[in-house]
């Protein structure tokens, strides 16, 4: 199913951050696993990931370094940082206030169930 893009927009830092918990990744490693890990839901590109790793490593979110990859090219990976794990818990907290909120009003919210 195709999703409207404006429902990711404000998700994709916290699945950004989230793939880094488990592993220093490097970009197409990150839209690679988004992809699968979503059944196709979340097909981000690299115009829409670039931008965002560039935006977490000047807030000090992530950190970046290079390694060699294959022979002599050279790959830029991503670490989570300290202040990233505590973003990624904070945004986790509010994503699940949000979610659920938004799942309660489309079940007919918490009053519905009394009624």
């Amino acid at each position: 199913m195709k999703i409207d893009k404006s429902l990711m927009a404000g998700s994709t830092a916290l699945l950004v951050l989230h793939l880094l918990t488990e592993d220093d990744l490097y970009g197409y490693q990150m839209i690679e696993r988004l992809r699968e890990r979503s059944d196709d839901t979340f097909s981000m590109s690299a115009g829409t990931l670039y931008p965002l790793l560039h935006t977490l490593e000047t807030q000090g979110l992530v950190q970046s370094y290079e390694q060699a990859a294959g022979g002599a090219r050279m790959r830029k990976y991503y670490h989570l940082t300290e202040g990233g794990r505590a973003r990624l818990a904070e945004k986790t907290v509010e994503w699940e206030a949000f979610s659920g909120a938004v799942d309660r009003v489309l079940k007919g919210g918490a009053s519905h169930a009394f009624a």
